[in-house]
């Protein structure tokens, strides 16, 4: 039998056949949600849209807070480049169970549309629409009732790593010039980016100015954006690029960068940090740094001590 032909690819990570199958080899294997199996947390799965396909995972500590105390609402956007991993694998549902185990928060962890089937924007509406869906459920019983019995909407906050770190700025600045619902008393507090995902055209910092073409940075772009106005330099991934809308009409009043010492864009996280302060915006920002770890290391590991030190300073961030 003859081997498919190949579209596309960026080795060991994702192959797009002419066929249009696609090959994820890095994709950690679903998981179910445990409504009752576990004794600090309970998770399940919603969907918050059909056209086009957005659902998400919940995930609410045990016990239940008293009522009339609620719970600050975090919307979490994966990793994995824009183009694998989930709301619903195991990588990300075994990280949430450990992280809500120690941080008093409901997690919602959106499934959005991944690349190549799905270019962006995509993956940029879908997880709009999935916080303005959250923010929906402030003034009408939507169809949620977690959201609505545990979810406090003046203290909403949005957060992911690496591919869904950068999602959190473009979700931010819409947030920015966009109103998340008519009236009520909703706020979107706080954005959390770790390890984010940001690129230009010219190198920065350690990154090798000879290689800067070859680099994942660049090929995974080309890859999940083909069409991208302005190509590397589209503000959604360069948000210093030529036209770019100002970084002070960020949609909050607070950040929290995480960034990791030996994670190759490391560097990327400091200067979109120093480019929001330098920007006018008016909010509060916050970096954190692991020194001698590399890229969403706390993903992988969520129960070694600096995971717990990172889900520390989250929590710090959300909680006060």
């Amino acid at each position: 039998m003859a081997s498919k032909e190949i579209e596309k690819e960026i080795p060991t990570y994702i192959t797009l056949y002419k066929d249009g199958t696609v090959e994820r080899p890095r994709q950690t294997p679903y998981a179910p949600p445990s409504l009752d199996e576990n004794p600090h947390v309970s998770s399940k799965d919603i969907i918050i849209s059909q056209n086009p396909s957005i659902s998400a995972r919940l995930y609410l500590p045990k016990p239940l807070p008293t009522q009339p105390q609620k719970l600050p609402i975090l919307v979490y956007f994966h990793g994995g480049g824009f183009f694998f991993e989930s709301a619903f694998s195991q990588l990300y549902h075994n990280y949430f169970n450990t992280f809500v185990s120690r941080v008093p928060v409901l997690v919602v962890s959106v499934e959005y549309r991944l690349a190549p089937e799905h270019s962006l924007p995509a993956a940029y509406d879908d997880c709009f629409a999935a916080l303005q869906w959250v923010a929906s459920h402030s003034s009408n019983n939507i169809s949620e009732p977690w959201l609505i019995d545990y979810g406090d909407f003046s203290r909403i906050f949005i957060g992911g790593d690496s591919a869904g770190g950068n999602i959190v700025h473009n979700v931010a600045m819409r947030a920015g010039s966009e109103a998340l619902v008519d009236g009520g008393n909703v706020k979107l507090l706080g954005a959390i980016y770790v390890h984010p995902y940001f690129y230009s055209s010219y190198a920065i910092g350690s990154e090798s100015a000879s290689e800067h073409e070859k680099s994942l940075g660049y090929i995974v772009w080309d890859f999940v954006y083909p069409n991208a106005p302005g190509g590397i330099d589209n503000p959604a991934v360069n948000p210093l690029a030529p036209g770019a809308p100002s970084l002070a009409t960020l949609g909050c009043s607070k950040i929290l960068v995480c960034v990791a010492g030996i994670d190759s864009i490391r560097d990327r996280g400091v200067w979109y940090y120093d480019a929001v302060n330098e920007s006018g915006w008016h909010g509060k920002s916050e970096i954190f740094e692991e020194e001698g770890e590399d890229h969403v290391y706390h993903i992988f590991h969520p129960e070694t001590e600096k995971a717990k030190k990172i889900t520390d300073r989250m929590a710090s961030f959300i909680l006060h």
